[in-house]
C-alpha cells in the first residue's frame, strides 16, 4: 500500500499545482454566472473540473470520479475521487485570496485521503485516515508537509470560531469566541485542523466541499459532528448535487457541548 499512497500524494500535489497555476492567471479576472442552486460558477471552475477529471482518468483509469461541475452521481466503485475544482468561487471572482482546490479519495464510499491546495497562499494540506478501511494506511495530517494537530486550548475571546454566510444565527452576545467568516468551506475546517481555530460550522456543504477536509480534520485530531445526516459512506447511484450535510467541526470532543447549543436556530 505504501507505493499506492506515494502515487496518490504525488499525483495530488503535481496536478493541483498545475491547475492552480492557471487559476491564478484568472484570479479576480473572470465573471461568474448563477447555477440552479444559487451558487456561482465561472469558466475557470469548469476548466479546472475538466482538467482534474482528465488527469484522474489518465492516472487512475479504474477509479470513479464525483465532481461539483461534472458527474454528481456516486458510481459505487471501490475507489473514487471526489473533486471540488474551485472552493470559494465568490472569493475567486472578487479577488479575495482564499480559495482552494480539493481532492478526496474514497475507499468503499468513505474518504481515506484528502488533499487541499490554496494557490494564493501557497498552502497545501493533506491527510491519511485509515478509519475502519483495513487498508493499513498511516494516519496523519500535514500543512506544507509539516505535521499539524488541532488545539487543546479552551475557548476565550482570544480564540476563533468560523462560520459560513448561512450560519450567522449562531452569533449571540455571550458567544465564547471571536467570529470569523472565510467564505471557503474546506479552508473553514482546515483552520481547525491546524490549531488556529477551535471550531467551525457550515450549514449547507456538499460532499465535494467535505471529502478532502474530512480526512485531514480527523487525522489532525478533530471531531466531525454531522448536524443532520452522515455524509459517508456514499451510496451507489445517488445524485449528490442537491444534498447538503450541515457540519460542526471542533478541535476536541469536549467542545461539542460548548458550541452546539448556539446552533439551535441554524436553518439546515
Amino acid at each position: 500500500m505504501t507505493e499506492l499512497w506515494t502515487t496518490v500524494l504525488e499525483f495530488a500535489q503535481i496536478t493541483t499545482a498545475r491547475v492552480g497555476k492557471q487559476l491564478m492567471e484568472d484570479f479576480g479576472q473572470v465573471q461568474a454566472s448563477h447555477k440552479a442552486d444559487g451558487s456561482l460558477v465561472t469558466r475557470a471552475d469548469k476548466w479546472a473540473d475538466q482538467e482534474l477529471r482528465n488527469a484522474i482518468a489518465s492516472t487512475f483509469p479504474d477509479y470513479g470520479i464525483l465532481t461539483e461541475e461534472g458527474d454528481k452521481v456516486f458510481p459505487g466503485t471501490e475507489w473514487c475521487w471526489v473533486v471540488d475544482p474551485l472552493d470559494g468561487t465568490t472569493n475567486f471572482t472578487r479577488g479575495i485570496p482564499i480559495w482552494s482546490i480539493s481532492l478526496g479519495l474514497l475507499y468503499k464510499g468513505t474518504p481515506v485521503f484528502g488533499y487541499v491546495y490554496v494557490p494564493p497562499l501557497r498552502e497545501s494540506f493533506h491527510g491519511f485516515w485509515e478509519g475502519s478501511s483495513g487498508l493499513g494506511a498511516s494516519t496523519g495530517a500535514f500543512r506544507n508537509y509539516h505535521p499539524i494537530h488541532t488545539s487543546e486550548e479552551d475557548p476565550s475571546q482570544h480564540h476563533f470560531f468560523n462560520l459560513c454566510s448561512r450560519s450567522t444565527s449562531v452569533i449571540k452576545q455571550d458567544f465564547p469566541c471571536k467570529i470569523r467568516m472565510l467564505g471557503v468551506a474546506s479552508y473553514n475546517f482546515l483552520t481547525v485542523a491546524t490549531g488556529a481555530v477551535l471550531s467551525g460550522v457550515e450549514a449547507t456543504p456538499k460532499v465535494w466541499d467535505l471529502a478532502a477536509a474530512w480526512v485531514i480534520v480527523k487525522a489532525a485530531g478533530g471531531s466531525w459532528i454531522s448536524l443532520k445526516s452522515e455524509p459517508f459512506p456514499l451510496s451507489a447511484g445517488v445524485d449528490y448535487s442537491d444534498r447538503s450535510f450541515p457540519t460542526l467541526v471542533v478541535s476536541r470532543p469536549e467542545l461539542v457541548s460548548t458550541f452546539k447549543p448556539y446552533l439551535e436556530n441554524l436553518k439546515i
